[in-house]
C-alpha cells in the first residue's frame, strides 16, 4: 500500500458514508451527505498547513497569535463528481482559489480524455488539494495529476471518499509523491471498472441524472 495513503476513519465520516451507500439516499441528501463529509476531509488534509504569527488585539491586550502563512491553498475539482466535495472544502476554507480539470473515462479503454482546464495564474505558489469523489481505476486521476505538475504547485494532495486497491497501487506507481486522503478502502474493481461495493456513479448521484 502506497505510504503516503491516509484512511480518514473519525466515526462521522464513517457514519455519513454510510448513510451516501443506501441505494435509496434521496439525491438532496446525497448532495448534503457529500457536503458534510468533504468538510469533515478538508480539516484532516489541512491539518499540516504553515502557520505564521501576527498580532491581535483582543478585548484586554495584545497578542501574537497564529495565522496561515503565506499564499493560501487551491482546490482543484475534477469535473464533474469533484465539485460534490469542492462545496463542502469551501465552505470550511471560502478563501481559497478553484480550479477545474475537466476529465471524461473512454467506455471502451477507461482511459482519461482530458476536455477542459482551468486554474489559477498564482497556482506555482500555492497548494493544490485535488478532489475526486472515486479512486478507481486512477486513470482520469492520474492524468489530472499529470497534466497539472506542469504548472507547478507548492504541493500536491488528493482527497476522495471512496478507494479501490486496484487504483491506489496504479495512483502509487504514477505519482509516489502525492498523499491521497480517503474515507475507504473499498474490496475492488468490477470488470467495468466500478468501485465494489462502492456507491455507485457519485456524479450520477449527486446530480440525479440516473
Amino acid at each position: 500500500m502506497q505510504e503516503t495513503f491516509s484512511l480518514v476513519d473519525h466515526p462521522l465520516v464513517q457514519h455519513k458514508l454510510t448513510l451516501m451507500r443506501d441505494k435509496n439516499c434521496p439525491t438532496a441528501h446525497f448532495r448534503q451527505l457529500i457536503r458534510e463529509i468533504a468538510l469533515l476531509l478538508a480539516y484532516e488534509v489541512t491539518r499540516d498547513l504553515p502557520l505564521a504569527q501576527t498580532e491581535v488585539q483582543t478585548p484586554l491586550e495584545t497578542m501574537q497569535a497564529p495565522i496561515l502563512a503565506g499564499k493560501k491553498l487551491c482546490f482543484i475539482s475534477v469535473l464533474r463528481a469533484g465539485n460534490g466535495l469542492l462545496e463542502g472544502m469551501l465552505d470550511l476554507i471560502p478563501s481559497a482559489r478553484v480550479g477545474h480539470i475537466g476529465l471524461y473515462r473512454d467506455p471502451d479503454t477507461l482511459q482519461a480524455v482530458e476536455y477542459y482546464y482551468k486554474v489559477p495564474e498564482d497556482i506555482s505558489e500555492r497548494q493544490a488539494i485535488v478532489v475526486d469523489p472515486m479512486l478507481a481505476t486512477a486513470n482520469s486521476l492520474s492524468a489530472a495529476i499529470t497534466r497539472l505538475k506542469q504548472d507547478r504547485p507548492v504541493r500536491i494532495k488528493v482527497v476522495c471518499l471512496l478507494a479501490a486497491p486496484e487504483g491506489v497501487a496504479a495512483f502509487g506507481e504514477a505519482h509516489p509523491d502525492v498523499p491521497v486522503f480517503t474515507a475507504a478502502l473499498d474490496r475492488e474493481l468490477n470488470d467495468h471498472g466500478y468501485i465494489l461495493p462502492g456507491l455507485g456513479d457519485a456524479g450520477d448521484r449527486i446530480y440525479g441524472t440516473r
